[in-house]
């Protein structure tokens, strides 16, 4: 895998170079501190920057296999138009960034890599559905702020290394879409408009939030202090996170989006953190338990997030036990996945968890005790 990418030293070079300026630029910036806030740090606290142990099992031969038929069969699922679909949508835009999002996570940018190409139509069609309002949709589905969110998270990973201006430009906008569409209660949800929010299109957006602003975008700290307010809003008794604010009960996909969303706004440690993950490892032992919500693989998208930024055994349990479970379902004739939002989604989901170790995308460090 790694032979693949080493052969070009100048997308080596622009990896390592974008990893580390992601790096260097946090020191001293403060992205949340709300005062008396326990636990939300500043990016450049030493703990915030403790790399996430490699623990010496995480990559397979039968992960390699399947990481390679994976990637295969989801570049032939490519559109001429550079497009992925799901959510029946012929042409979605966020699934269309997902796929890039796996692709890159396999070492490949926009013309470079093994999978340069898929990379580049991938953006080329994002590009193409930014809109002058600075959403990003390509389909006329009712819900759009998911694509928007997994978009916004692509174009700032490729923004980060590439510095393509165009790219620039068209991620500013989505990160003004999405401050002026937060809701009062400092979430979002399936419209770009200020109206009410959820948990599941939250953590999307902030996701997006999160890449633009290590690429060098301005978030303002009042959007981010409002969606910390919020997801904290949504954790239940039993640290669990339910779907809206103070709404109904805990589950797993909700919870893994609930501890990924305060990672990836800052808040590293904590009491709910703590019982997030608590919450979160009752479950993963049994990673078949979002099967129940059917949300397997957007539960598992997060939770694996979740446990890698945890670091310590919360990653070392529960990333072999997803790694197998995903082998273990790979179509044998074709090498994709099935799953909620069809094969494109699926297969792009499960290539990006089982990619994890591999600790290419910037986004993913998270800049927490295990990131």
């Amino acid at each position: 895998m790694v032979g693949r990418w080493l052969a070009d030293g100048r997308f080596l070079m622009r990896l390592l170079a974008y990893q580390v300026a992601v790096l260097a630029s946090v020191a001293g910036v403060v992205m949340v501190r709300p005062a008396g806030a326990a636990g939300v740090r500043a990016l450049g606290d030493e703990a915030a920057l403790r790399p996430n142990q490699v623990i010496g099992n995480e990559i397979t031969e039968g992960q390699r296999a399947g990481v390679e038929r994976g990637l295969s069969y989801l570049a032939s699922r490519q559109r001429r138009d550079g497009s992925f679909a799901g959510y029946g949508a012929q042409g979605h835009a966020g699934i269309t960034a997902l796929a890039g999002l796996a692709f890159m996570s396999g070492g490949s940018l926009p013309e470079r890599g093994q999978y340069g190409q898929q990379v580049q139509k991938c953006l080329d069609f994002v590009l193409a559905s930014c809109q002058e309002s600075g959403l990003i949709c390509s389909d006329t589905t009712s819900g759009p702020m998911y694509g928007h969110g997994f978009a916004t998270l692509f174009l700032g990973e490729v923004f980060g290394m590439t510095r393509d201006e165009d790219i620039k430009e068209k991620l500013q906008k989505a990160v003004r879409l999405l401050q002026r569409a937060q809701s009062r209660e400092g979430g979002w949800r399936y419209q770009p408009v200020s109206l009410d929010a959820d948990i599941s299109v939250t953590i999307a957006c902030v996701m997006g939030l999160r890449a633009a602003r290590d690429a060098g975008i301005k978030v303002e700290k009042s959007v981010i202090d409002a969606a910390i307010g919020y997801v904290r809003s949504c954790q239940n008794p039993d640290g669990g996170f339910s779907y809206t604010a103070h709404g109904s009960g805990s589950g797993f996909a909700r919870t893994a989006a609930g501890v990924a969303s305060l990672y990836y706004a800052g808040v590293f440690e904590g009491n709910e953190v703590k019982r997030g993950l608590a919450y979160l490892k009752q479950h993963v032992s049994t990673p078949m338990v979002a099967n129940s919500e059917g949300y397997f693989f957007y539960g598992h998208y997060y939770a694996c997030q979740a446990m890698f930024l945890a670091g310590g055994e919360y990653w070392a349990t529960y990333y072999p036990a997803i790694r197998e479970l995903l082998i273990s379902r790979q179509t044998r004739t074709t090498g994709g996945w099935t799953g909620e939002a069809g094969e494109d989604y699926a297969t792009a989901m499960a290539l990006i968890i089982l990619q994890m170790p591999n600790r290419y995308l910037p986004v993913f460090h998270g800049k927490g005790a295990g990131g």
